[in-house]
C-alpha cells in the first residue's frame, strides 16, 4: 500500500473534531437542550440514556465497515449524514411534536457518530506508518479534547447567548444545531479533499462469510478469557456513580433554586462543565497516566476508585446549601472532574490489560462496549431515581428535596465500585514503565 504524501496535519485535526463533535452532541448538548425546554428528569434521562446504545452494539457492525466499499467514503458518508441529522433537530424543534422528532434525528446522530469513529480510526491506522501512527496520536488525541471544549463549552455558551438575544429558547438550540449542521457539510467536503485514499481495491476486502466467522472467534474467545465474570462486573459497575451522576448534573446546574436546582444560566454552565470542568478532567486524565507509568496499575487502583467516587459528595454539598458564588461552584466541579480523569484512567488502562492477547484490537472493542453499557443503563434510570426521591424528607421536613437526596443515592453508588475493585485481577507489573535496557 502506498501511503499519501499529503501532510497529515491537513486532515486529523479537522477528522478527530468531526469525531468527538457529534458524540458531544448527542450525550451533553441533548441533555441540556431538553432541559432547558422543560422536559422532565425522567424522560430526558430515559430516552437520552437510549442514545448510548449505537457505541455499545458498535463491535457487531464494525466488521461491515471493512467490508463495504472504503474508510475513507465511509467517513465522508457519515459526516454528511451527520449534518443532516444536526439539520433534522434545528427544523424540528419549533414543531409541536418536537421531543419525538428531536430523538429521532438524535439517533441517526448517534449511529452516525459511532459508524464514523469505526471508520476514522480504521482510516487513521491504513493511512499512517506505524511510526507516523506514534508520532501523530498526541495530535489526534488533543484535537478529540478541543473537540470535547467546544461542545460541552463553547457550543453552550452560543447557545446561552442566543437564549438572551432571542428570548426563544427552541430558536436558540435551532441556530445551534444549524450551525453544527453547516460545519459537517463544510468537513464533508473538506475531508474529500484533504483526505488521502490509500486504501485496497474493494475486491480484496474480506466476504460476508470470512467477516462473520472472524467474528465468532472473537465473541467465543473474549468470553473464554480468564476472570471473565469480575472483570465485566468491573466494566459495568466501575463508574456507576458518575453513570448516575453525569445524567443530571446539568439539569441540575440549570433548574431554578426553588425545585432544589442552582439556576445557572445556559452560558455560566457551559463555561463551568464545558470549559473548568473539562480543563479539570484533562487534567487528572494526564495525572494519571503518569502515575500509572511510575508504579503500575495495581499500585493505583484504590487511589483511583477513591478519586472518582469521593468527589462526587461535592454535589451534596450544592444540593444541600444551594451557593450563589460562581467561583465556588467552579472550584467543586472542577475538583470532581479532575477526580474523574484521575480515577478514569484506570478504567481505561484496565480494558487495555484485559484485551491482551492475538485478538487484542477485537477484544478492545467489546471492552468499550461493556463501557458504554455501564454508562447507558445508570443513566437511564437516574431521572426516575431522582424523581420518586423527590417526596421523601431526610435531611429537611421542609423544601425540595429531590436533587440532594438523589446525590446522597449516588454516593451509596460507590458501594458497587468498591466492590469490584476488591474483586478485580490486575497484574502488579501491568502499566509501569520498564527502565530501558543498556
Amino acid at each position: 500500500m502506498t501511503h499519501a504524501r499529503r501532510s497529515p496535519w491537513s486532515w486529523i485535526p479537522t477528522l478527530y473534531i468531526a469525531e468527538g463533535l457529534p458524540y458531544f452532541a448527542v450525550n451533553t448538548l441533548a441533555v441540556l437542550m431538553y432541559t432547558r425546554l422543560g422536559v422532565p428528569n425522567a424522560e430526558m434521562a430515559f430516552y437520552t440514556g437510549w442514545l448510548y446504545l449505537p457505541w455499545v452494539i458498535k463491535p457487531f457492525w464494525s466488521p461491515f465497515v471493512d467490508l463495504l466499499s472504503t474508510k475513507r467514503r465511509w467517513v465522508i458518508a457519515m459526516q454528511l449524514l451527520l449534518a443532516v441529522s444536526m439539520a433534522a433537530v434545528a427544523f424540528a424543534l419549533p414543531v409541536p411534536f418536537y421531543f419525538a422528532a428531536t430523538l429521532a434525528a438524535f439517533w441517526l446522530m448517534a449511529f452516525c457518530s459511532a459508524t464514523h469513529d469505526i471508520a476514522a480510526d480504521g482510516y487513521y491506522m491504513l493511512a499512517l506508518t506505524h511510526h507516523q501512527q506514534a508520532a501523530y496520536v498526541g495530535l489526534r488525541s488533543t484535537f478529540y479534547r478541543i473537540a470535547s471544549v467546544i461542545g460541552q463549552g463553547a457550543l453552550v455558551v452560543v447557545a446561552g447567548i442566543f437564549e438572551r438575544t432571542t428570548g426563544d429558547i427552541p430558536m436558540a438550540w435551532s441556530l445551534v444545531f444549524a450551525i453544527l449542521s453547516a460545519l459537517f457539510l463544510a468537513l464533508g467536503i473538506y475531508h474529500s479533499w484533504s483526505m488521502p485514499r490509500v486504501e485496497r481495491a474493494v475486491e480484496s476486502s474480506p466476504t460476508v462469510g470470512e467477516i462473520v466467522r472472524g467474528f465468532g472467534e472473537t465473541f467465543s474467545t473474549f468470553f473464554a478469557k480468564r476472570h471473565i465474570g469480575t472483570a465485566l462486573a468491573f466494566m459495568l459497575l466501575y463508574r456507576f456513580p458518575e453513570a448516575m451522576l453525569s445524567k443530571l448534573v446539568q439539569p441540575f446546574l440549570v433548574h431554578a433554586r426553588e425545585v432544589g436546582g442552582l439556576g445557572l444560566s445556559t452560558g455560566q454552565v457551559g463555561i463551568v462543565n464545558g470549559t473548568v470542568g473539562v480543563i479539570g478532567l484533562l487534567a487528572g486524565g494526564i495525572l494519571g497516566g503518569v502515575a500509572i507509568s511510575r508504579d503500575g496499575l495495581k499500585r493505583w487502583l484504590w487511589p483511583m476508585a477513591l478519586a472518582l467516587t469521593v468527589p462526587c459528595g461535592f454535589y451534596c454539598y450544592l444540593a444541600m446549601v444551594q451557593p450563589t458564588d460562581f467561583l465556588l461552584i467552579s472550584i467543586g466541579i472542577f475538583v470532581e472532574q479532575f477526580g474523574y480523569g484521575f480515577g478514569f484512567a484506570a478504567f481505561m488502562l484496565y480494558l487495555i490489560y484485559f484485551s491482551e492477547g492475538p485478538l487484542k484490537t477485537s477484544h478492545y472493542a467489546f471492552c468499550t462496549a461493556f463501557m458504554a453499557l455501564g454508562m447507558m443503563l445508570p443513566g437511564m434510570a437516574a431521572g426516575w431515581i431522582h424523581e420518586q426521591l423527590e417526596s421523601v424528607h431526610i435531611f429537611s421536613s421542609t423544601g425540595p428535596q429531590g436533587y440532594t437526596n438523589f446525590f446522597w443515592w449516588v454516593m451509596l453508588c460507590c458501594i458497587p465500585t468498591f466492590i469490584v475493585c476488591a474483586l478485580v485481577h490486575v497484574d502488579p507489573d501491568f502499566g509501569r514503565k520498564r527502565p530501558a535496557k543498556k
